[in-house]
């Protein structure tokens, strides 16, 4: 009998808090251990009225560890750090978070066990994990892929797409795993595609990577290539919420001996001629009709070129978007997303669409992989906090899963990844950047309201939730801790910040 209750015990704080995480030393900090038998989840959500529940991730301490406190009718007058909610107006809605199901992401996927898979899986979408609902699907090839591909290689002339095909990667290493993925997030997950290259026989160099351009005698079978995919997919079950015009077009502009990534070249000139007269009226006569195109994908330091586009009738009449990348943002205006998207457009949404740590590896300025860099969860949470307080609805990151090289890569463009698996011992690790992540895509939910946080001055980001809860994400990146007020019409809420930590109220 004393057993039986010990097993009930250990199963009750388990749904009250959690499976802890199983912390390990790491080269440069912490990481969570998973495997097949064993992985940490979110504690429950449980706020009643009157009261709020804290999450917070330290530096040294990872995993989501809660507490939960009473709102009280005054100030205690003695907190460094004020967030007033009273008076805030409601701005953009959240779309969601999530990362990319690349051909690397699936292969790293599938060199786990099936158990580990699920435990994988279940981290990222599922209801004990962290719920991303935004993801990236390449069209085809790209760097993190395990070779050089597109959908229709080594058949010049295909105009009518005869030879087109999904390959094995599709097969084996996305569609399966994407298939998971929609049932663990209950079908709320949303998907976006994007290409890095067309097939060379369609380019001015032959060629996947460096100085290339589609030929002008292809821009519709380029179009047309896209609806392909889409249905394609769709045959496999899966559908899709959006669409890029194009991964990073100022790629193309790079030889070779700069760049190696699959890319494929357009000025705003040849964007604008594409969009308006192939890509978006082909998508509207098809049964995607509804796909939401997103224009740039590519880095903020590239936002000047963007006005051409944006100030042209044709193209916009099918834009419903503008995605951008987050590399080069330390040598770039953060106000760029304001000077040249929504003050210009005020209807068009802006979402994040890749980022990575340790993208300097192939230039030899940086390790690939930093196993347990909080350093590195915190360049997510800065990245984030900034592109919402320009009106982001969303951020999504690159590789979901790699291994410890920071690979399998068809190029040497190795990258770092908030979950990195080792095949030697079955395991998996949660990254720093795995928890920075979550305290968003968990609680920032798709459809939230986004706050204007008055006199904020901590970095934070709140929201107003589909279930009523105001959700309130600050960043604490001092060597101290310290404590902040929270103000709204329920009350106030006095809550300590650990030093390098993330936290999220709920009330």
């Amino acid at each position: 009998m004393l057993f039986h209750r010990l097993i009930l015990a250990v199963f009750f704080l388990m749904h009250v808090y959690g499976n802890p995480c199983k912390q390990r030393n790491a080269t440069y900090g912490y990481v969570c251990v998973c495997n097949s038998t064993y992985c940490d989840t979110v504690p429950p959500i449980n706020v009643k009225e009157g009261t709020y529940q804290q999450y917070t991730t330290t530096s040294q301490k990872l995993g989501f560890s809660t507490s939960k406190g009473q709102i009280k009718p005054s100030s205690n007058g003695v907190s460094k750090h004020k967030i007033d909610l009273t008076n805030s107006k409601p701005k953009q809605r959240v779309f969601g978070f999530g990362g990319a199901f690349t051909g690397s992401t699936g292969f790293n996927i599938h060199s786990l066990s099936s158990k580990a898979q699920d435990n994988l899986l279940e981290s990222y979408f599922g209801g004990d994990g962290i719920g991303y609902t935004l993801c990236r699907v390449p069209i085809g090839g790209t760097d993190f892929s395990l070779k050089k591909y597109t959908y229709d290689d080594d058949h010049d002339g295909d105009v009518d797409l005869k030879y087109f095909a999904l390959q094995d990667e599709d097969f084996l290493y996305k569609i399966p795993y994407i298939k998971k993925a929609f049932k663990l997030s209950n079908n709320t997950l949303k998907l976006f595609g994007t290409s890095w290259t067309s097939p060379p026989w369609m380019k001015t160099n032959n060629d996947y990577a460096g100085v290339g351009f589609l030929k002008k005698e292809y821009f519709q079978t380029w179009a047309e290539y896209y609806v392909r995919f889409f249905e394609e997919y769709a045959k496999n079950g899966v559908r899709f919420w959006g669409v890029t015009t194009q991964n990073e077009p100022y790629d193309g502009f790079l030889p070779t001996s700069i760049s190696q990534i699959n890319a494929l070249g357009f000025d705003n000139h040849l964007m604008n001629q594409f969009i308006s007269k192939h890509l978006g009226p082909t998508l509207k006569k098809s049964s995607f009709k509804d796909l939401k195109i997103m224009i740039h994908d590519d880095s903020r330091h590239t936002l000047p070129l963007l006005p051409e586009i944006l100030e042209n009738p044709h193209s916009m009449r099918y834009v419903d978007g503008v995605a951008v990348h987050w590399y080069a943002n330390n040598i770039t205006p953060s106000d760029y997303l304001e000077q040249y998207t929504k003050s210009r457009f005020k209807e068009l949404f802006l979402l994040g669409t890749e980022a990575c740590n340790g993208f300097l590896h192939s230039m030899s300025l940086e390790e690939s992989v930093q196993l347990g860099s909080w350093a590195r969860a915190e360049n997510y949470i800065r990245d984030i906090i900034t592109d919402f307080a320009y009106g982001a609805r969303g951020w999504v990151d690159w590789n979901m899963v790699l291994d410890q090289s920071g690979g399998p890569c068809s190029i040497d463009n190795k990258v770092d990844s908030p979950v990195i698996t080792n095949n030697a011992t079955g395991e998996f690790y949660k990254q720093p950047m795995f928890y920075a992540m979550g305290h968003f895509s968990k609680f920032l939910r798709p459809k939230s309201h986004v706050l204007d946080v008055q006199d904020g001055l901590i970095k934070s980001v709140a929201v107003l939730r589909p279930d009523g809860l105001h959700a309130v994400v600050v960043f604490n990146e001092g060597q101290n801790s310290t404590n902040v007020e929270i103000k709204s019409k329920k009350g106030f809420i006095d809550v300590t910040i650990q030093k390098k930590s993330i936290n999220t109220i709920l009330f």
